[in-house]
């Protein structure tokens, strides 16, 4: 289950480029809470939190309990925008968390037991076809990874969504059995044949006197 982290956040005034512009030059960042039901609540951040737990990883995927002005509201990040020469966050859009609710998510795919893949083992290398899978998950148990298991695969084997056990609650949006990974094995080395070789052999028997005959003689 995701983690749930807490948020301190004030109500702003104003929307629009103008009064977002004049939360950053605060040094927060302007955010709104929408869903549940409620009308959209415009919100600023502490800049350096938000920064940190950005580039901490799966952001989008933790839940927070937002204390706006002491009151609580459980909510779960659905986009936020980078400057684009700065990479520093501008902007937060959050999806409220009620109980009973479900919401569609990207779940990150983490893999286990690489090192006793039998493919892996022999030089092979895994091949990942989904980094991330959209789910519908449950608002009180959202899946912070997905767990697959890539410990018995060898070369030229696969493993689908079929054989994964997912987080209780949790379905793929997506209704067929796709692949997730698989191990190539290692790209073969260009060798010569036998019979290369031993045709190759009288033609640089008989190519060697020719080029002594050739090479100018020493003084």
């Amino acid at each position: 289950m995701a983690e749930t982290k807490k948020l301190a956040a004030t109500v702003r005034s104003g929307t629009g480029k103008g009064a977002a512009r004049s939360v950053r030059r605060e040094g927060k960042i302007p955010g709104v809470i929408y869903g549940g039901g409620e009308a959209p609540t415009p919100i600023a951040l502490d800049w350096r939190e938000i920064n940190k737990l950005i580039y901490a990883g799966h952001f989008l995927t933790t839940q927070f309990e937002i204390d706006i002005d002491g009151k609580m509201t459980r909510a779960i990040p659905r986009d936020y925008q980078l400057d684009v020469v700065k990479d520093t966050p501008l902007h937060i859009d959050f999806l409220r968390l009620q109980a009973g609710s479900r919401l569609k998510i990207n779940v990150p795919v983490h893999f286990t037991n690489q090192e006793v893949s039998p493919g892996l083992k022999r030089g092979g290398s895994l091949n990942i076809v989904r980094h991330s899978i959209e789910m519908y998950v449950p608002a009180d148990n959202i899946p912070e990874a997905l767990m697959v298991d890539v410990g018995k695969l060898d070369f030229n084997e696969s493993l689908h969504i079929g054989a994964v056990a997912l987080p209780t609650g949790c379905k793929p949006t997506v209704n067929r059995d796709f692949t997730i990974v698989s191990v190539a094995p290692p790209a073969a080395k260009a060798e010569e044949s036998p019979a290369a070789a031993a045709a190759a052999a009288p033609a640089a028997a008989a190519a060697a006197p020719a080029a002594a005959k050739a090479a100018p003689a020493k003084k």
